[in-house]
């Protein structure tokens, strides 16, 4: 997968190549990420990228004439990528979302700025992307936060057991997790952990789980199909409530 962020703050982004587990996977060869620097693409001595808007206002519009040059030269000599723009009028990134977008292979992603993009431009974009509810300066911690999430599921990049019980991914949220020491500052470690028995320890940990999903996001449990293992954590979880009643 190549994923491309076109960006007037390039700086700003390329340290999201350097670090990590995208770094490895950069290193490894799964993805591929470039960064590309929207005034190379201008054409003034000043290198402008933005300018009034028509009809008055506050602040800054970008300008049409530098993503349109930058997508000529891209498609010319990649093709068509998918085209994604950060803005908070878009589709709010979640999981499934994600994994759908880790299945293209050639990804631009734009970073808005100022008021916004000229209409115009939109012309290019498959999708307008939004992280939350709320507006940042720029679009470059956007694009870091989709790259990233984005890269977690291609093949390769993470091990497959892990995303495959991630919050989220199976629905709910994730289950606690303890290392080394056993015990600390007066804390232990739940003694289930150390059974050697897997069902018991898968079946402690769905509970957590849905325990934690029931208390801090029930839109998620009241989304989610119910296996066996599900219903068996359930009831060793309404056992304890009542008898801690």
């Amino acid at each position: 997968m190549t994923i491309n962020i076109v960006t007037i703050f390039p700086e700003m982004v390329e340290v999201i190549k350097k670090y990590g587990v995208l770094a490895q996977a950069i290193k490894n060869g799964k993805i591929k990420i470039n960064i590309f620097n929207l005034r190379d693409f201008t054409t003034d001595k000043h290198k402008t990228v933005d300018d009034y808007p028509f009809g008055g206002g506050p602040g800054m519009v970008m300008k049409p004439e530098p993503f349109f040059r930058f997508f000529e030269y891209y498609f010319k000599n990649f093709g068509k990528p998918y085209v994604i723009l950060t803005s908070p009028q878009g589709e709010t990134l979640e999981n499934n979302l994600v994994k759908e977008l880790s299945k293209k292979d050639d990804i631009v992603i734009i970073c808005g700025r100022y008021e916004g993009i000229d209409e115009r431009v939109m012309r290019f974009v498959d999708k307008e992307i939004s992280i939350g509810d709320y507006v940042l300066t720029g679009g470059e911690l956007p694009a870091m936060v989709i790259t990233d999430a984005i890269s977690r599921f291609v093949p390769g990049v993470i091990d497959e057991e892990s995303v495959k019980n991630e919050s989220f991914n199976t629905g709910l949220l994730d289950h606690p997790h303890y290392t080394r020491p056993r015990k600390y500052s007066g804390l232990e470690v739940p003694e289930v952990l150390f059974s050697g028995n897997h069902q018991k320890i898968e079946i402690w940990r769905r509970k957590m789980a849905l325990k934690k999903t029931i208390e801090r996001r029930p839109d998620l449990f009241l989304k989610k199909e119910l296996d066996d293992i599900d219903k068996r954590a359930l009831i060793e979880l309404f056992k304890e409530m009542r008898n801690n009643a």
